[in-house]
């Protein structure tokens, strides 16, 4: 199997009402992973179906390795597509064995080659003794395995996958998601993962596309979007943020926690972002504020305070062991370079 990149370009999609997509544009390169995140409803599942062939969009090119998949005068069905298709449920049939579903897709010569099925099964992390049981003898997580394992027999060159890790439990979504990332690996093929996990956008891809209302966002490395968010919407999709109103000079903002390094020069007043893992606790001297509540998740806490001399709420994480008690007065820094956005104008 050669890895092929994927190219779209001004993909535009509705259904009669404002566009579901709205002229996206995305690459990937081949063998990468991107991950498209966004809430529900934002297009992502149709995005993943028009790169599938499964609806017809009203304007805009899909290319893989290079081949037109889809513009205006062109569809290629599905089933030409060299594509593999993992649904969110997997989608087994649920009277097939594993060996059965695993094979299914395959031109009918090829089905009775059924020593490939242990093969497939290992890539998946998955042991051949499965190989005769049917999917209501597997776990959640071992079905979705199976999927995955179906969607690799053919050989495809681009895998898609709609969020296949959603409906487990924590513990199996991280085993699951590890396993399929290295069967994707060992084959080379070429990513495209729908979520609205940012957890595991910024753990599964090289490459994030996060996706609102039909149009991206923006793209680029997982450090990136997280980092450096290009929007306030952005940075608050991609995990906790406070926004405290100051004013810049150059790499300073002056706000309610005092004068904090920007990380990009900015004038005029702004929005500064805080993540709860850039506000240090220490002890009680300069800034202080009172402990109103300790949220504790073993490795680590989100200790929820109150500035002192504001009406400023703000949010640290810190290490479980070294969490303060509510009713705690302690210290506040922020030793980090922070994010700043112009503040928006009011009528």
């Amino acid at each position: 199997m050669t890895a092929a990149g994927i190219t779209i370009s001004d993909l535009t999609f509705g259904y009669g009402g404002p566009p579901v997509l709205d002229r996206v544009s995305l690459q990937v390169r081949p063998g990468g992973t991107t991950a498209v995140l966004g809430p529900s409803g934002s297009g992502k599942t149709t995005l993943l179906r028009a790169l599938a062939g499964f609806v017809r969009p009203t304007q805009g090119r899909i290319e893989i390795g290079g081949r037109i998949l889809t513009d205006a005068q062109l569809l290629v069905a599905p089933e030409r597509r060299g594509i593999g298709y993992v649904r969110q449920d997997g989608a087994l049939f649920p009277h097939l064995d594993v060996t059965g579903n695993i094979l299914f897709g395959l031109p009918r010569a090829e089905r009775r080659r059924t020593s490939q099925v242990g093969a497939l099964l290992e890539l998946v992390g998955l042991s051949p003794s499965l190989a005769r049981r049917r999917p209501d003898e597997l776990s959640g997580g071992q079905q979705q395995r199976v999927a995955l394992a179906r969607a690799l027999a053919r050989e495809p060159a681009v895998v898609l996958l709609d969020e296949p890790f959603s409906s487990l439990d924590t513990a199996l979504r991280a085993a699951t998601r590890e396993a399929t990332l290295n069967a994707l690996a060992e084959r080379g093929a070429t990513t495209v993962l729908v979520t609205h996990d940012q957890v595991e956008a910024l753990s599964f891809a090289d490459q994030v596309a996060v996706m609102f209302d039909g149009r991206f966002a923006q793209i680029g490395s997982p450090s990136e979007v997280y980092d450096a968010p290009a929007t306030p919407q952005v940075g608050a999709f991609l995990g906790d943020t406070m926004l405290l109103p100051g004013l810049a000079y150059g790499r300073v903002a002056d706000c309610d926690l005092g004068k904090l390094d920007l990380a990009e020069p900015a004038t005029g007043s702004v929005l500064v972002m805080i993540r709860p893992e850039q506000v240090v606790l220490e002890a009680p001297s300069g800034l202080t504020a009172r402990v109103v509540s300790v949220a504790y998740h073993g490795p680590d806490a989100m200790v929820r305070l109150d500035l002192t001399g504001t009406t400023t709420r703000l949010v640290a994480r810190v290490p479980g062991r070294d969490a303060p008690h509510p009713g705690d007065l302690v210290g506040v820094a922020v030793p980090s370079q922070v994010r700043s956005f112009p503040q928006p104008r009011t009528a």
